[in-house]
């Protein structure tokens, strides 16, 4: 790099002397000095072009016009340069000023009269005007080689690192903190990958029966389950090197750069084996090479990924280096990458059901105050389909809701809000609406109330609202079961239920508005899921057209049946509209009492549309555990109460015993 840098600063200084042009250039005439009658006479006889006076060594330069530098330095123009001059000493100012102005009065002197002075600089002044350009522009080169190179890892390198590994290296995995009791939940993934734990601390336990340790595990899930924490829980449960990047890390706008990295990176870990690799996010190198819309044939990520497959199971050995990657996108990536011998296993990572759920609040309840009226039965029973970051979340934002109420404490009524929050957005209490407005979307939201309350399948109520949230201007809050598989009936009773708010503004009000677009595109969708996926259609029976390839524009069934697709799902929207009305209708006066409840105060429960309609005629296995913690909570505050009434009792006996009793008891 010293070579390089003296080369770049010889360049600059070239450049800077010749000014660019490549040659050096001409100085001015060589110095002839002449006396003060001789600089008289050339300026009678019109060869002064300027003159310039220094004060301060008495010595003045006439510059010769062009046409007169032969005649007076007896050389070719090309020889002394531009703007060649004579020195003249002289005796006072005042006689060259009054002299020249003479001249100029007869016309002998057109020129301009000009005086200089000396620089106090001297020769260090010169060379550091004449370094300093230099240095500065070193300066900015340096500083654009290193940011270039300051994205290699191993200690920068400058612009020539930029092929290596970009991973981050922890010499122990035990560096970082975790291990499986920091991740709450997801016991069969856990189990899955136990064995790569144990062969790293024990690999002859396998190896003497034979066996082989999988290569590489991939973890998939949906985003925020814990698929980056399960692989760092791995790593602090071995002990042993650990290595992390992303899958972005290996693309890079240099050609071939991606590959050199895969390379480095396997380099490094097999000096450090026995370790764990881990990739996230595998699907920005990993995507399939057959549904890659590129044009060209030399496509930089696919050069990656043939690198990455090379050095998972090549011609090389990789002994007691284990590969684990994450991604929520597996239908995206290349089956190569996919078959035994690379990823042997792929451990799924879902959603927490309803303990592990609780298992996650656990976690996450541990740093905040709370306080006893929170009930982490109910708040798993809450949050379906939330995942573990969005539990996190939850605790989050009830903490935060507390904290702005002033509450010392974190209480139930804040993980409510919390929940609420996340799902509908936050409360929009200032938003202006017409009383017209009000009753329409109340009428709606008692519609979507009433069909819940009286179909089977129904998601259980838990409470409705008309205060705008987010985007929405009204919402119902559910209690979904958690089913395993979806009958036909019970998707019938859901989009019945979405319909209900249309059929209501229809039936009610005699005019329908904007208001039920979301619920219409749900029901769409879930209409046109039944038919082309599921099977579910009359006219479509046991089909499914579910097609995962990517960029492929051709449907896979034809224009009749797409035909016959819309009219089915036509078909099975009116016949649930239909319904919907039918039910409004032999309970309009229920729904006019819900919809009433809902102007006045907004926001209703469950238990008011018991009030109103009575006990729902069907009571699924949430309600049923809904009920009974109801009744476990109850019984628990009784016995409670009952306690602190023993010892309020027991406390006042005490305070009335007669102490000549006491004395003698002691």
């Amino acid at each position: 790099m010293n070579w390089i840098y003296l080369i770049v600063i010889a360049t600059l200084a070239i450049f800077y002397f010749t000014g660019g042009n490549g040659s050096l250039p001409q100085s001015s005439a060589p110095l002839k000095e002449i006396s003060y009658d001789a600089f008289k006479a050339r300026v009678d006889s019109g060869y002064a072009s300027k003159v310039v006076i220094n004060k301060d060594e008495k010595i003045l330069k006439m510059y010769v016009k062009p046409e007169y530098i032969r005649e007076v330095f007896n050389r070719a123009p090309s020889e002394v340069g531009n703007e060649p001059f004579l020195t003249v000493e002289f005796g006072s100012i005042d006689k060259v000023e009054s002299f020249l102005e003479e001249a100029r009065k007869n016309e002998r002197f057109t020129g301009s009269l000009n005086y200089e002075h000396n620089d106090n600089g001297g020769i260090l002044g010169s060379l550091v005007s004449m370094l300093l350009p230099i240095f500065f522009f070193v300066a900015i080169w340096m500083f654009f080689f290193r940011r270039m190179g300051g994205g290699g890892s191993m200690g920068g390198g400058g612009i020539f690192s930029v092929g290596k590994s970009k991973a981050k290296m922890y010499e122990k995995g035990g560096d970082l903190g975790i291990t499986f009791k920091d991740v709450a939940g997801q016991a069969g993934a856990k189990q899955e990958i136990q064995e790569i734990v144990d062969f790293l601390k024990n690999p002859q336990k396998y190896t003497n029966l034979g066996g082989k340790i999988p290569k590489g595990a991939l973890l998939v899930g949906p985003p925020g389950t814990g698929k980056t924490l399960l692989a760092k829980a791995v790593a602090g449960e071995a002990g042993v090197p650990f290595f992390s990047m992303s899958g972005s890390d290996f693309v890079e706008m240099f050609v071939g750069v991606g590959a050199s990295r895969v390379r480095d990176l396997f380099a490094q870990a097999k000096a450090k084996s026995p370790c764990i690799i881990f990739i996230d996010e595998i699907d920005a190198v990993g995507r399939a090479r057959s549904k890659n819309p590129a044009m060209g044939g030399n496509d930089e990520r696919e050069n990656t990924l043939n690198a990455l497959l090379t050095e998972m199971d090549g011609f090389g050995t990789n002994s007691g280096i284990i590969i684990l990657a994450a991604t929520n996108r597996v239908d995206m990536l290349d089956s190569a990458l996919l078959r035994a011998g690379r990823f042997d296993r792929q451990i799924n990572v879902d959603l927490p059901d309803l303990n592990e759920r609780k298992e996650v609040f656990m976690v996450h309840l541990k740093p905040l105050k709370l306080n006893p009226s929170v009930d982490v039965d109910f708040l798993a029973r809450q949050t379906p389909g939330f995942s573990g970051a969005d539990i996190a979340n939850v605790c989050n934002e009830a903490a935060l809701i507390a904290a702005r109420h002033d509450s010392s404490t974190v209480g139930k009524q804040d993980f409510l809000d919390a929940v609420d929050r996340i799902i509908g957005g936050l409360e929009k209490k200032t938003k202006i609406m017409t009383q017209a407005e009000k009753k329409s979307i109340a009428i709606h939201e008692a519609g979507h109330a009433t069909i819940s309350w009286f179909t089977e399948f129904a998601n259980p109520l838990v409470k409705v609202s008309i205060v705008p949230r987010g985007r929405a201007l009204g919402a119902a809050w559910y209690l979904p079961e958690e089913r395993v598989l979806q009958t036909k009936e019970a998707m019938l009773d859901e989009m019945c239920s979405l319909l209900g708010g249309r059929a209501a503004e229809e039936l009610f009000i005699g005019t329908i508005s904007t208001g039920a677009m979301n619920d219409l595109e749900r029901t769409t969708k879930q209409a046109y899921g039944m038919i082309a996926f599921a099977g579910m259609s009359e006219k479509l029976p046991n089909i499914c057209y579910y097609n995962n390839q990517e960029y492929q524009f051709q449907r896979p069934y034809s224009e009749t049946t797409a035909k016959i697709m819309d009219d089915e799902v036509l078909r099975i929207i009116n016949e649930q509209y239909e319904r919907a009305k039918q039910i409004l209708t032999e309970h309009a006066e229920g729904h006019a009492q819900l919809a009433q409840l809902l102007m006045e105060r907004e926001v209703i429960f469950a238990d008011d549309v018991e009030k109103i309609f009575g006990k729902r005629p069907w009571v699924s296995r949430s309600e049923e555990l809904l009920e009974a913690q109801m009744r476990a909570d109850a019984e628990r505050m009784a016995a409670e109460r009952e306690r602190e009434l023993a010892a309020k009792e027991q406390s006042a006996a005490d305070a009335h015993e007669d102490p000549e009793d006491e004395k003698s008891n002691s």
